[in-house]
């Protein structure tokens, strides 16, 4: 066989690998998206997308984002990681393990280009732990955990600085530009500029809808909030805001993929990282109605993700997917739909879902680990259709239900059809008609079973158990009624738990101070400081 043979044959193979696009959302509520039953913020873009595609009913993620994050990049439960205790901050001298190889890195692997936009929140005290050198190609985007969506600055732990990039530089030319809009351009750019003969990883992860510094938690253009005037509640008026464009943002992204012909080969990947903060939790005004809870707790309210899944390539689509699914099976997931060996990846708790999802076929996932954290003592999990909870956080301040529930009004269905995304699912016949629109929507929709009885539960003072499938709203402990479940549940819990390693949380570390570094979070970990000058390693 001759070298250019050999080459055009390459070529055709890496062609025929589908392009991969994953859309991050921060701290989005069950309750926030259309396509859950909510008539008051109308996301047409996600809910065209969704209602086309697979909206995924029984898909949970970690509480809370570092922790989610270090799943999804590395199809591993949070405490096989050490990444199951809180959030990573600026100045705190840890990461995501350099010994875990993650998801960008296998798909380079397999000749795709890898690019990220948006947050990142694994780690940035030293350059290693940065995307560049942990298998991006590119980044625009910050490195912590939120920003400001307008002058890119983040307040945490008593320290305050400017975090936005363009790979390892300050990206002081993008001051003053909303977010979400960075975002928006600069995935359209990557999308413009690829070339189609290689595989495409474009990773989205926004800044909306988490909140942002306590001066203005909640921020976007002012003629955006205004048009959502009949929301009572001004933080969930500029909630409103935030979420539109972050909606518009997933349409527009999808526009550029079909304009450049590349939709009819992608997977498109959309999911929250974690339970919505409701009821000004952190500041913000998400809803996970009716579910219980907020983000950072593992009420189902915060563990239980808004997220779909669409692409032409899967077999059976326009459905409400009840595949049992967590945030750690993408990478397997999608390192097998784009062809890659799966006896490569080991020892993930991340199982491979494709072909449940594709074929509408039993899910090959079981159990969900929600988490263990034995510093907050706290810990959830769910085997088969019962879910266990040990502790809670917030001494249970937060362990409530919380609105809004959006149900008020009508649902305008005509919006999809209008919408970016929805014109270009028309355009490849793809968009269901507004009857089986409003059908599937109906299906996705929690409806709380009001005909059960309640029982209450103190998990500060017993472990409770719930059949989540019958008592969704967790309103039914049955610890006291099913022993036998219960003990099953603790044992499991225990094996789990003995299998975990030690969190790698450390102390904020004061070199970490962006007051050291020109107002700036930095890669601190990689230069010495003497006496107020630093030298670098």
């Amino acid at each position: 066989m001759s070298w250019l043979v050999l080459i055009v044959i390459l070529g055709v193979a890496s062609a025929t690998k589908p392009n991969i696009i994953f859309f991050l959302a921060d701290d989005l509520g069950w309750n926030d998206v259309g396509f859950h039953g909510s008539n008051q913020i109308p996301t047409p873009n996600l809910d065209s997308l969704g209602v086309s595609g697979l909206m995924l009913h029984n898909y949970y993620t970690s509480p809370i984002c570092s922790p989610s994050r270090a799943a999804l990049m590395t199809g591993k439960y949070p405490i096989h990681t050490g990444m199951q205790h809180g959030v990573i901050y600026g100045a705190e001298p840890r990461g995501l393990p350099l010994n875990e190889k993650i998801l960008p890195q296998y798909l380079k692997d397999l000749g795709y280009k890898t690019h990220l936009v948006g947050k990142w929140h694994l780690g940035s005290y030293k350059k290693e732990y940065l995307p560049l050198n942990r298998g991006f190609d590119s980044h625009v985007g910050f490195w912590t955990g939120r920003i400001d969506m307008y002058d890119h600055t983040t307040m945490e732990q008593g320290s305050w600085g400017t975090d936005f990039r363009r790979g390892f530089e300050v990206a002081h030319d993008l001051f003053g530009v909303y977010a979400t809009d960075v975002y928006t351009d600069e995935a359209i750019k990557v999308v413009n500029s690829h070339n189609k003969s290689e595989p495409l990883f474009l990773m989205v992860a926004h800044s909306a809808v988490h909140s942002g510094n306590p001066y203005e938690p909640i921020r976007a253009p002012q003629k955006l909030i205004d048009a959502f005037k009949y929301i009572d509640d001004s933080a969930r008026q500029k909630f409103a805001a935030v979420l539109s464009k972050l909606d518009e943002s997933v349409g527009k992204v999808v526009k550029a993929l079909h304009t450049q012909g590349l939709l009819e080969n992608s997977i498109v990947v959309f999911s929250t990282d974690n339970g919505g903060p409701a009821a000004g939790f952190n500041d913000n005004a998400a809803s996970n109605y009716p579910l219980k809870g907020v983000k950072n707790t593992l009420w189902e309210g915060g563990v239980r993700g808004a997220g779909f899944l669409w692409s032409p390539l899967l077999d059976s689509k326009a459905r409400v997917a009840y595949q049992k699914m967590h945030i750690s099976d993408w990478l397997p997931t999608l390192y097998s739909a784009a062809g890659g060996d799966l006896s490569v990846l080991e020892n993930l708790d991340g199982v491979n879902q494709w072909c449940a999802l594709s074929k509408n076929t039993e899910s090959p996932r079981t159990s969900v680990l929600h988490n263990i954290d034995d510093i907050w003592g706290i810990a959830a999990l769910t085997v088969d259709k019962y879910k266990l909870i040990k502790g809670t956080i917030y001494k249970g301040v937060w362990d409530n239900w919380y609105g809004p529930s959006g149900r008020e009004g009508a649902y305008n269905a005509s919006l999809l059809y209008d919408s970016h995304a929805g014109r270009v699912l028309d355009k490849l016949n793809l968009m269901p008609p507004k009857e089986k629109v409003m059908e599937l929507r109906d299906e996705a929709t929690v409806k709380c079973n009001d005909s059960i009885e309640v029982i209450q539960c103190k998990p500060r003072e017993a472990p409770c158990v719930f059949n989540i499938d019958e008592d969704p709203c967790e309103r039914r402990n049955l610890a006291q009624l099913l022993p036998e479940v219960l003990e099953s549940l603790l044992s499991e819990m225990h094996k789990l738990n003995a299998s975990a390693v030690t969190p790698n949380a450390q102390p904020i570390d004061p070199r970490g101070d962006p007051q050291y570094w020109g107002r700036v979070y930095t890669n601190f970990g990689n230069y010495e400081t003497q006496h107020g000058s630093s030298v670098c390693l």
